[in-house]
């Protein structure tokens, strides 16, 4: 793995053209070494003038950065608690699902870009020795998706759902850390892009971390759902006012549309104007820029980006949600309506209703 690729520190004036930054990695001659990710080209000197702000955790203490405060609890009982305890930790997400002041809702939004960062990074400096192996597996348990199949599952009770299938994928969940690692390897460098996505309905299907109010109640806890897990490598994200803002890599836009397009789900994407996200830099792109960092990005690169959404579509809440509506359909086509329709007909021409005492139930 290498460095997290979203970065408060970017200065503006370091915001390049687009088109040249993918141009000139189209003429990099390793892609292992020098296709680095936003914070290849900085880490070192960061790391070296923040000597003493940046102090490299333990095994046990950066794993702690991503486990939530009581992931052994069901999503429901987690978003009950509120975040009272997530407040009082110092790399945790800000105070979530509040209603108050869009001010407020703006520097709440901030400080969970800048607890994002700051654990991605601490990833990322982390020693091999010290660094989590396969850490997604290890936090399956408190992912919005996983809680979501665990429901359908227990409601399955005609086989409806393809339990085999879905059960290999979470138990193979380590091949995204794998899928993850090669993305990060061959992505270009780029300055971090913000955009907006508007999904249908105002709902939150790539479960990022909720912030402020929300049309549809549902929030979800930073590192509470496996997108929010796969887009921490790539950038920052959240979810305010019925919109998803990110600010990060190219690869995490790409990620999202091949998210939404393999699930149906409508979507649109415009420029996260400059000042949406204040005291956090990152450059306001318009399509054309986008196009160019796009062209950027290889064709094995698209395709690895496009295997990891697949893999987490398959596992969404949305997928989950529908397989339990199709439950529901089966609940209510219980029976063979066409043979309780003659049946009925027989018994109207004789001049009969069915009663308790009647030995063909109608329903």
């Amino acid at each position: 793995m290498t460095e997290p690729t979203a970065k408060p520190s970017v200065k503006s004036s370091d915001l390049q053209d687009p088109s040249a930054s993918a141009n000139s990695n189209d003429k990099t001659p390793s892609r292992g070494k020098a296709n680095l990710n936003l914070h290849d080209s900085t880490i070192q000197q960061e790391t070296g003038a923040r000597a003493g702000v940046v102090t490299l955790l333990d095994k046990a203490a950066l794993l702690a950065l991503f486990v939530l405060p009581n992931a052994d609890d069901s999503l429901l009982e987690r978003v009950e608690s509120s975040t009272a305890s997530a407040t009082n930790q110092t790399l945790m997400a800000p105070s979530l699902f509040t209603s108050a002041s869009e001010s407020s809702v703006a520097t709440q939004r901030v400080a969970l870009y800048r607890a994002q960062h700051e654990r991605t990074q601490q990833l990322y400096l982390a020693s091999a020795a010290i660094r989590p192996t396969y850490l997604v597996q290890t936090l399956k348990t408190q992912f919005a998706e996983y809680q979501q199949y665990l429901l359908a599952q227990q409601l399955d009770k005609r086989g409806l759902m393809d339990t085999d299938a879905i059960e290999r994928l979470w138990q193979q969940l380590h091949v995204v850390d794998d899928i993850i690692e090669d993305i990060v390897r061959h992505m270009p460098a780029q300055q971090p892009a913000g955009w907006q996505l508007t999904t249908q309905d105002g709902h939150n299907p790539l479960c990022f971390a909720t912030v402020g109010k929300l049309k549809h109640n549902k929030p979800i806890f930073d590192q509470g759902s496996l997108n929010s897990y796969v887009l921490g490598h790539f950038g920052v994200s959240s979810f305010t006012y019925d919109r998803g803002y990110y600010i990060g890599h190219v690869v995490g836009y790409l990620f999202s549309c091949y998210f939404c397009a393999h699930l149906l789900i409508s979507y649109g994407v415009t420029a996260l104007g400059q000042d949406v996200v204040s005291d956090y830099d990152y450059a306001s792109l318009e399509t054309p820029h986008m196009v160019r960092l796009l062209q950027g990005l290889d064709g094995y690169c698209k395709k690895r980006i496009y295997q990891l959404a697949v893999i987490c579509a398959r596992l969404s809440v949305f997928a989950s949600d529908k397989r339990i509506e199709r439950m529901l359909i089966a609940e209510v086509n219980d029976f063979d309506k066409k043979l309780q329709q003659q049946h009925l007909d027989v018994l109207l021409l004789q001049g009969l209703m069915p009663d308790s005492n009647d030995s063909t139930p109608l329903f």
